[in-house]
């Protein structure tokens, strides 16, 4: 069972670099939130140009810079999201384990748990990020928030407090769906890759774990993202 002191060491590391990820991604994100909310013309085809064609077109009308909204609310996210699902991933598999090591089926089971537990507490983060993102000039409904802390408080000073856990329930169904995908499948391309000659626990070993996980759960949690978002 994982001690305190570990627990926070990994809640912290896993926060550092789920924030040095977002800074890095967040250009392709706040395409995808643009994608994801494109409505169809009235010919029944979306107006499109796809991912790159969407970036320029917002680095065009808004300005580079708007490639990082929702930067600051991202940060405050992936420090929440990003240091619980992770840093309770190993103690909550250890309550899931009754014998032997941790199977598939444990390891599902604890991060469908971290997920739901992590996104109940940074939801009002998410939705604040999703608000600023979809905030362009070709967005149907603007609501201009200056920044992170005026979104925070216009929506609970107009909508109430209960307004910051809008969309929770496709939220934990997302985040709990490409948790459980990403922290399960990890473990197992780690677990494969090390029974594969010439491939011992290092940085490159991870790293192509981790792209595995990534593209797996991309696949699994889309069609759930789309409803979280709208």
């Amino acid at each position: 069972m994982a001690t305190a002191s570990s627990f926070a060491a990994m809640f912290i590391s896993s926060a550092i670099a789920a924030c040095f990820a977002e800074v890095c991604t967040i250009p392709l994100d706040t395409a995808k939130v643009r994608l994801q909310l494109q409505k169809k013309t009235a010919a029944g085809s979306a107006v499109t140009g796809g991912m790159l064609g969407t970036m320029k077109s917002i680095a065009r009308e808004e300005g580079v810079a708007a490639l990082w909204k929702g930067i600051v609310p991202g940060l405050h996210r992936q420090c929440l999201y990003g240091g619980l699902r992770i840093g309770l991933y190993e103690p909550v598999k250890a309550l899931f384990v009754f014998v032997g090591d941790a199977a598939l089926l444990n390891k599902i089971l604890a991060a469908l748990t971290t997920g739901i537990i992590a996104i109940v507490i940074a939801n009002p983060t998410d939705l604040v990020k999703v608000r600023l993102q979809a905030d362009g000039k070709a967005t149907a409904v603007k609501r201009h928030y200056s920044g992170a802390l005026n979104a925070y408080a216009t929506i609970i000073r107009q909508e109430g407090i209960g307004a910051l856990w809008t969309g929770l329930g496709p939220n934990m169904a997302r985040n709990a769906l490409i948790n459980a995908a990403e922290l399960a499948s990890y473990d197992q391309f780690k677990q494969m890759f090390l029974n594969l000659p010439g491939f011992s626990d290092n940085v490159y070993t991870h790293l192509l774990a981790g792209l595995g996980a990534g593209i797996f759960a991309v696949c699994i949690g889309s069609p759930v993202d789309v409803v979280e978002l709208r």
